[in-house]
């Protein structure tokens, strides 16, 4: 027990920095480059950390406090949600509830500390942000309330049991495609968001940080790598091919290997597809609204849509 909760919070440290770094390595390639360390992230942290943090005079304590916030329930997050494909540290009943709103807890932090400026610049991030929230979130319990329904759990790890091959395709599949929405929505990456622009008229997420600097950069670095990971780690969860009787360590080791094929997966779409237009975004985010409703409605077709 002792031994998993170890290698759970480990994971939780090391992993979202290497995700981060594959991704970055893999534009680089795919844009003739030979790109930065896999553990540039780890650098760019210890750099932000050494400086000091420059506050406007018109911030309050809520600006100040929101990246810790964000940090804290990032880190909070990964506890209950089971990333390496086995049960979480964490689990109880509907775990999955508190999951999704510790995340709203993270998202209406930035989104306060971005208001808190003063600029109708970050203003107009927080509120795109608090815009896709509400329409995505709906998805992720439609997606968990398909899984809870096909596995008669009332988990997360009751997604961790949906195979392609069990029965249910059509709730696998529905689930697959929302949840690979739901990170590149939740997370800012291509096509809905580019992590490095600078146009006014297209950021999102990128604009609501713009007045950090020192160690509230790199808190929010960090928090935003480790959602990352958790979100790509729950679709490798479902991808996972190994079944509840393989052991332990290696469902683990199979899924750390199926984040990072991911994380390349994130960084050629981010290479290859141009960001969408703003007004589009919402009907990208309907697909991940459409992938779980028939997720959720094949748990009623004979016996999860496997015919």
């Amino acid at each position: 027990m002792i031994a998993r909760v170890l290698v759970h919070a480990i994971a939780l440290l090391i992993l979202p920095i290497v995700v981060v770094g594959v991704i970055h390595r893999t534009k680089s390639l795919w844009a003739g480059r030979k790109g930065p360390p896999i553990l540039q992230l780890a650098y760019d942290v210890e750099r932000l950390l050494r400086k000091r943090s420059v506050y406007s005079e018109t911030t309050s304590f809520v600006f100040r406090c929101g990246p810790w916030v964000v940090l804290a329930s990032s880190l909070a997050s990964g506890l209950v949600a089971p990333f390496l494909g086995v049960r979480a540290p964490l689990s109880c009943p509907f775990d999955f509830v508190w999951f999704a709103y510790v995340w709203g807890l993270g998202r209406i932090a930035l989104m306060l500390g971005a208001l808190d400026t003063g600029s109708s610049f970050e203003g107009m991030g927080a509120s795109r942000e608090a815009t896709f929230a509400a329409l995505l979130e709906p998805a992720f319990f439609l997606v968990a309330g398909a899984a809870c329904l096909r596995s008669h759990e009332r988990s997360f790890t009751a997604i961790l049991s949906l195979r392609a091959g069990g029965g249910a395709p059509l709730v696998w599949l529905g689930s697959v495609v929302a949840l690979f929405v739901l990170v590149q929505v939740e997370c800012a990456r291509m096509p809905v968001d580019d992590p490095t622009t600078h146009l006014e008229l297209t950021m999102v997420h990128e604009v609501m940080i713009l007045d950090h600097s020192g160690p509230d950069l790199a808190a929010l670095q960090i928090a935003a790598a480790v959602k990352l990971t958790i979100g790509l780690g729950i679709v490798a969860s479902l991808l996972n091919p190994l079944t509840e009787r393989a052991s332990a360590s290696s469902t683990a080791a199979v899924n750390v290997l199926l984040v990072l094929v991911l994380a390349v997966a994130i960084g050629t779409v981010e290479s290859l597809v141009a960001r969408l237009k703003l007004r589009s975004v919402p009907q990208f985010i309907v697909v991940a609204l459409v992938a779980a409703g028939v997720a959720l409605l094949a748990t009623t077709w004979g016996g999860g849509g496997g015919g």
